[in-house]
């Protein structure tokens, strides 16, 4: 997953306000060759561009129509083994290119996820680009049921799956409940679709964008699943993308219902890395004064919500807690290691400590956003494309006993996130999927960024990536839990060698390391 803020966007239908003047039709060289008969009119599809904003109150509508950024609707096949069959729309924007004279090309950005959409990103990237920004049309994009794209909602009162087993058989049985409730509610209602929400339709719809912009090759940024995503279209499209970046990369043998698994070890070193910061600032969050004593305070908090569910905050913003819920709320807030993110974390350790203690609580407009994910069905969207994408990509045992007995022999370990990052899901309760996972057989020129200490996507995982893929190059920032780095991190090790291969299309002559300090 991204950085939390990204998960409570707004996201609403993108049709053009106005219409506006028609792209360039793409010529029969961007139809891939091997493509199926019927395919050919959605790759020559001409795009009506027009503003963003889709009503008055659309404030992201509104701030890209403010920026200069153009919208429109990419028609694609739901099943692209019948192309003269039912359509969906995938909604893209557009930064164009104001330095037309060394003009690159279309760079495709991807926010990860999966369910995170990209249509918001093109004016944050051109200013992360600098220089460069202006010689490339800047390309956001919600992959099909995400956000602005033919939205799919199966109607959940949570907006995410990532919950703890708790502590105990009867906490993981309420799960085994829960988990397969939220797959019978999308079977339920949207049963006609959910076998076309994979990571390989996905990637298909991507190169039809690529056609309808008429372009030969495209190049992508993506970050966290974005790093799958990229990695399975250079698979089924060899040779038609320029330049590459994979942040926060994934072992693409890895990715599945299970990846959370991977970085259980990364989760408990980032929290220990935390506790000793918030051990240096007791005095302001008053949860111990060593590290031990905060991870003393963090489990303790997790076993007073196992015996009853503790109330935090006030209403109509008050909320129930338990063992379930607790690990989660650790987990969203350590995906970095500034101190803005440790502190906020701090603050939401306060909190729950006091209400552990039955004290009052008042709760921030950030904790009271993520609680409201966790626990209402406000981002019920997000949740289930996100949980249709993973299904559909890679099956998962069915027998909850697998995930139990693999709960109970981790707890030692990782006392904290064994029991959230083994936990079943709604994969378990799943139709199989219709395709194979991706597997990888070509090189692929890329540039591929990590963190040591990436608590999301672990970092060997990108050293996997960068093994199979021959030609790519490594960029590590040495002794940092972060994930997600490029632009948002602000380390100008890392920048300035991204934005250097974007300008010139050229990989460093050899893997490099930055250090953790920005700057």
């Amino acid at each position: 997953m991204r950085h939390i803020r990204n998960v409570g966007l707004v996201l609403a239908a993108c049709l053009g306000a106005a219409p506006a003047a028609t792209a360039a039709t793409g010529t029969a060289a961007t139809t891939p060759a091997n493509s199926p008969t019927g395919l050919g009119r959605y790759y020559d599809q001409h795009l009506s561009w027009g503003g963003c904003a889709k009503s008055p109150d659309d404030t992201m509508g509104r701030d890209l129509d403010k920026a200069g950024v153009q919208c429109a609707d990419v028609t694609v096949p739901l099943d692209y083994s019948k192309p003269r069959g039912r359509t969906i729309t995938v909604a893209i924007s557009r930064l164009k290119a104001t330095d037309t004279r060394h003009r690159i090309g279309s760079m495709l950005l991807n926010n990860g996820g999966p369910g995170n959409g990209a249509v918001q990103s093109p004016p944050e990237f051109h200013g992360w680009m600098k220089k460069t920004g202006p010689r490339y049309d800047i390309v956001g994009f919600d992959p099909r049921f995400v956000g602005r794209s033919t939205p799919l909602d199966c109607g959940w009162n949570v907006g995410t799956t990532l919950f703890s087993a708790g502590l105990g058989r009867a906490g993981f049985e309420r799960q085994v409940d829960l988990h397969k409730g939220l797959a019978a509610k999308c079977r339920a209602t949207d049963a006609d679709v959910l076998p076309h929400v994979s990571t390989r339709n996905t990637a298909r719809d991507m190169d039809v964008i690529r056609g309808a912009l008429g372009e030969r090759k495209i190049s992508y940024f993506g970050y966290s699943y974005g790093t799958y995503l990229g990695t399975v279209y250079t698979q089924m499209f060899p040779g038609r993308t320029d330049r590459v970046v994979l942040d926060g990369a994934i072992d693409p043998r890895e990715f599945g219902p299970r990846l959370l698994a991977e970085s259980v070890g990364e989760n408990e070193r980032a929290l220990a890395a935390w506790a000793t910061w918030a051990a240096g600032r007791n005095d302001a969050y008053g949860l111990g004064r060593t590290r031990a004593q905060v991870l003393a305070t963090v489990d303790r908090v997790i076993k007073k919500s196992a015996r009853g569910p503790l109330t935090v905050g006030t209403a109509p913003d008050a909320f129930r807690l338990d063992d379930s819920q607790v690990p989660f709320v650790l987990l969203a807030g350590l995906d970095s290691d500034t101190d803005a993110s440790r502190a906020s974390l701090g603050e939401q350790l306060s909190v729950l400590n006091k209400a552990a203690a039955g004290q009052p609580t008042t709760l921030s407009p950030q904790f009271t956003g993520l609680l409201r994910l966790a626990t209402t069905g406000e981002q019920s969207a997000m949740g289930s494309a996100q949980t249709a994408v993973i299904c559909g990509d890679a099956a998962a045992p069915r027998d909850p006993e697998v995930y139990w007995r693999t709960i109970e022999r981790s707890r030692a370990a990782y006392p904290r996130f064994g029991a959230l990052n083994n936990n079943i899901g709604p994969c378990a309760f799943w139709d199989r999927p219709r395709e194979r996972p991706t597997r990888v057989e070509h090189d692929a020129k890329a540039l591929i960024v990590s963190a040591t200490g990436d608590p999301r996507t672990p970092h060997k995982g990108a050293v996997a990536l960068h093994g199979l893929l021959a030609s790519s190059k490594l960029i590590t920032v040495k002794g940092a839990n972060r994930h997600a780095v490029y632009g948002l991190y602000e380390n100008a090790c890392v920048d300035n060698q991204v934005n250097r291969y974007l300008a010139t299309g050229k990989l460093p002559a050899g893997d490099r390391t930055c250090s953790q300090q920005t700057g």
